[in-house]
């Protein structure tokens, strides 16, 4: 491959990487076209987007961009195969969801989520009970509606007490 050819192809992988804020490193070299094909199509419909690359202009994307991914440096060996996200939680749910229906493939080499390196197979349960950042802002805007809404609720019982009583009242005195 000329040297033209590679800066091409990191200028793409960097410009991919500055869209998305999650970045899972994989292992899919058992899969079969089969379910190398049906894993595509699980990642499109979960708005991951996967891509499959060489460590080696992986490694100089990484550095070339403004991020700090050195903690995944001593994870590209091997086949990689990588899982963009903007949702942190995302790319783990859908490898624990294509496991359900397949073999141990693919495994978690290692991600980036909201500025945190995970590494191992092990983090794939801690990495799909991450709650994203919608979840976290719907999370705070419920805690802040309920104190809201027993106040309206008290008010509102109040108020049809008061017009009980003086309902009552004004029949009394009829």
């Amino acid at each position: 491959m000329k040297k033209e050819d590679k800066a091409i192809i990191i200028a793409k992988i960097s410009e991919e990487l500055a869209n998305y804020s999650c970045v899972y490193l994989t292992q899919t070299s058992g899969l079969n076209a089969e379910k190398t094909s049906s894993l595509r199509r699980a990642c499109f419909g979960a708005d991951v987007k996967m891509l499959c690359v060489k460590n080696t202009l992986l490694r100089k994307a990484f550095e070339a961009s403004e991020t700090d991914y050195s903690g995944l440096y001593d994870l590209l060996h091997g086949e990689t195969t990588l899982l963009l996200s903007n949702v942190g939680n995302a790319p783990a749910k859908l490898i624990k969801k294509f496991r359900d229906k397949n073999d141990t493939l693919p495994m978690l080499k290692g991600a980036f989520v909201e500025e945190s390196v995970y590494i191992g197979e092990e983090q794939l349960e801690t990495l799909a009970n991450i709650k994203s950042k919608n979840e976290l802002i719907a999370d705070v805007v419920a805690l802040l509606q309920s104190p809201a809404k027993n106040v309206i609720s008290s008010l509102q019982s109040g108020a049809n007490k008061l017009h009980g009583i003086l309902e009552t009242l004004s029949k009394k005195e009829a």
